[in-house]
């Protein structure tokens, strides 16, 4: 380490299903607010956390596509803790795949206590709400999490929009933020490596389209309105389907199976199956008639990572405009990968940093 250099930032770096999430353990970035929806609203007009997060995400330390959290008291004491998510856009309202790393986390720092077996359940403060971690143990180890998330609901069906691949209708579903769902082949194309190009442009234009004629309003909380991301879906064939351990007790056999792929803010791409993504699915799906309550979804992500979910309770609100809500839980699992020391060089001209795509 040169003379100049200080250390800024501490990191512990895990990732869900592949998908990334950097944690700032609490007190290395000053957060305002009353509450994490507060806070989150002052963080985006914050200079000094605004360079926090552009450092961690972009290049060299980052990349296009990651994403991260800085930890924060939780708004009461019924909370273990709160959470910031960020991505190289800015902040968003929630986090399924931060919500399990945070889940496994908490435990593995002493946060929470750990123990031999059983569930233990992480109670974390967001910006869309209250969520629960349930982090499962045998012998010790954690085996997986189960992240219990807000009431999601869908927000309107047969939604027409246009893309450069011809006009597609969309259902616009919330699971701790906005989402439009669009059948993979309604454009084209394939949740494949081979097809991402194409449905980063896609996407890009879809989320546009619909913000800019304001088709996703929260109806209770206007922080939490505007589209954040296009889940791109086709069903799984069991003939073809990537093989992927079970989570342990969930009985997988039978289940409606998928595959999907998130595009969010703007073109970046989720590389695990989308944990709040996942709940607006089963709400959807539930709507469809595709699921009743109890009943599994297998969800597959582009990289062939996979989450269960589960709708475990319905009816338990309704939103100001009389959509009824239901209550979802998504199990997947995290793990540690490093611990990173971010430091900068007084003569670095590239601070905060870059973003190529």
């Amino acid at each position: 380490m040169g003379s100049d250099d200080r250390i800024l930032f501490e990191t512990d770096d895990y990732h869900t299903g592949g998908e990334p999430f950097r944690i700032v353990a609490p007190g290395a970035v000053a957060l305002e607010g009353h509450g994490v929806a507060d806070k989150r609203v002052k963080a985006m007009a914050s200079e000094s956390v605004q360079f926090a997060r552009a450092l961690l995400c972009s290049e060299p330390r980052g990349h296009a596509d990651m994403y991260g959290g800085f930890v924060t008291e939780p708004d009461d004491e019924g909370a273990d803790l709160g959470v910031l998510f960020w991505h190289k856009d800015g902040f968003s309202t929630a986090c399924g795949h931060g919500t399990i790393a945070l889940g496994v986390w908490a435990v593995e720092t002493g946060l929470v206590p750990s123990q031999p077996d059983g569930i233990r359940d992480v109670r974390i403060d967001v910006p869309s709400g209250r969520v629960t971690a349930r982090v499962a143990f045998d012998a010790g180890a954690i085996t997986s999490v189960s992240f219990v998330n807000v009431p999601s609901w869908v927000h309107a069906t047969g939604v027409d929009v246009g893309t450069d691949r011809g006009a597609v209708t969309c259902d616009i579903a919330f699971g701790g933020a906005m989402y439009a769902v669009v059948p993979a082949s309604a454009v084209g194309l394939r949740v494949h490596p081979d097809d991402l190009t194409d449905l980063i442009r896609t996407g890009r234009r879809i989320r546009n389209d619909l913000n800019a004629a304001g088709a996703a309003e929260h109806p209770n909380d206007p922080r939490l309105s505007g589209v954040y991301g296009i889940i791109f879906t086709e069903d799984v064939d069991p003939g073809d389907a990537v093989a992927a351990a079970p989570v342990e007790g969930l009985g997988s056999e039978g289940a409606l199976h998928q595959r999907n792929v998130t595009i969010f803010s703007d073109g970046e791409v989720d590389r695990s199956p989308c944990g709040s993504g996942t709940a607006a699915r089963v709400a959807q799906l539930m709507s469809q008639g595709r699921l009743k309550e109890g009943e599994l979804l297998v969800h597959d992500s582009i990289v062939g990572s996979r989450f269960h979910a589960r709708a475990v309770s319905q009816g338990v609100t309704t939103t100001a405009d009389g959509h009824h809500a239901v209550v979802v839980e998504v199990t997947g699992t995290a793990h540690r990968f490093g611990r990173s020391h971010f430091t900068v060089d007084p003569r670095d001209v590239l601070v905060p940093g870059f973003v190529l795509r």
